[in-house]
């Protein structure tokens, strides 16, 4: 099937380009809310799960081990901008593990930052903690020297490190991640190739801790609460995901994924959201989650007004002038 146009992109009164994808809402007990294109096809969630693989964070004890905080917790859920707060902090997690910055294996480039980068470039080089997933890796480092075992190739799929949030996934996410469904992420651990429907079935049960252990709904609500507490270092400064959790609060979670795939999750409904748009741009996808989380969440006449820049995004050009917005189209919105 051909997925339907969510998102058009219009410069002055006429549609210059369109953005196609699929969406699915699914409740707790796995029941469709609200589907859009084939929902059933697996796709690479990429970034948007990490705060399901944060989950074995807590479950092996390394939260607690390493006495990590909301601003930590937040961080291993991250796809930070590499600004100096994000880089200070993921450094302490490390250290509290008595790991330092060989550690992580997750490569290097320049902050997401713009600023950062600027300022970076005047007085050295970025290394492995300005990558946007580096807060995943100290996670998983802690993890393992918690648990014990040699951190060496932790990001390897046979590590059992792992092999254990491979299982953490399928459990929550119900999907089955044969090898066949597995890829390298962009930091070079597995990427696991989910249908949107069992992504945002996974994040539902997230929310809500229905159908998890007690344990691992114990987690989830960590992580979660984590995150309404210290958005910023979920994303960083301008950055969609922190924006609209600094809006919304414990109320919404979202994360991006690379490739324009968007999970979050909307507690109080008990709703899981998962969002690919087929050309991958990002830009759509944030626009997608903006039109969900006002057609589901029932807002205040300033939380609607604060909303709206986000359903609409402006286009401007080098001079700055306006030139266009992004809209969701009436699939999503009626």
């Amino acid at each position: 099937m051909s997925d339907p146009v969510l998102v058009e992109v219009l410069r002055g009164m006429l549609v210059e380009s369109r953005h196609r994808g699929a969406v699915a809402v699914i409740d707790a007990d796995g029941n469709a809310v609200f589907a859009l294109g084939d929902v059933t096809v697996p796709v690479f969630p990429r970034s948007a799960v990490k705060a399901l693989q944060a989950l074995v964070l807590i479950e092996t004890g390394a939260a607690d081990k390493f006495g990590l905080g909301d601003e930590e917790l937040a961080l291993a859920c991250s796809s930070h901008s590499g600004e100096p707060g994000h880089v200070v902090r993921v450094h302490g997690m490390l250290a509290k593990a008595g790991l330092d910055v060989s550690a992580p294996a997750c490569g290097t480039h320049w902050p997401a930052s713009e600023a950062a980068t600027t300022a970076l470039a005047r007085t050295g080089a970025p290394s492995a903690l300005h990558n946007n997933c580096s807060g995943k890796h100290a996670g998983f480092l802690c993890d393992a020297c918690a648990l014990g075992i040699d951190h060496v190739g932790y990001w390897k799929p046979e590590h059992p490190l792992q092999r254990q949030v491979r299982d953490t996934l399928a459990d929550v996410t119900g999907a089955m991640l044969s090898d066949e469904r597995r890829a390298i992420d962009g930091c070079s651990v597995p990427t696991w190739a989910i249908p949107l429907q069992q992504l945002a079935h996974g994040f539902a049960k997230f929310a809500t801790g229905h159908k998890l252990s007690p344990e691992r709904a114990r987690s989830a609500i960590r992580l979660r609460n984590a995150c309404a507490q210290k958005p910023w270092y979920v994303g960083g400064t301008g950055r969609f995901c922190t924006e609209i959790m600094q809006l919304f609060g414990a109320r919404v979670f979202v994360k991006t994924g690379a490739e324009g795939v968007y999970c979050g999750a909307l507690p109080e409904q008990g709703f899981g959201i998962a969002v690919k748009c087929d050309d991958g741009a990002g830009r759509a996808a944030q626009v997608v989650v903006a039109a969900l989380i006002a057609r589901f969440l029932p807002l205040s006449d300033a939380e609607r007004a604060a909303l709206a820049r986000f359903l609409r995004p402006t286009l401007r050009n080098w001079n700055g002038f306006e030139v266009g917005v992004l809209r969701a189209t009436n699939a999503l919105l009626t």
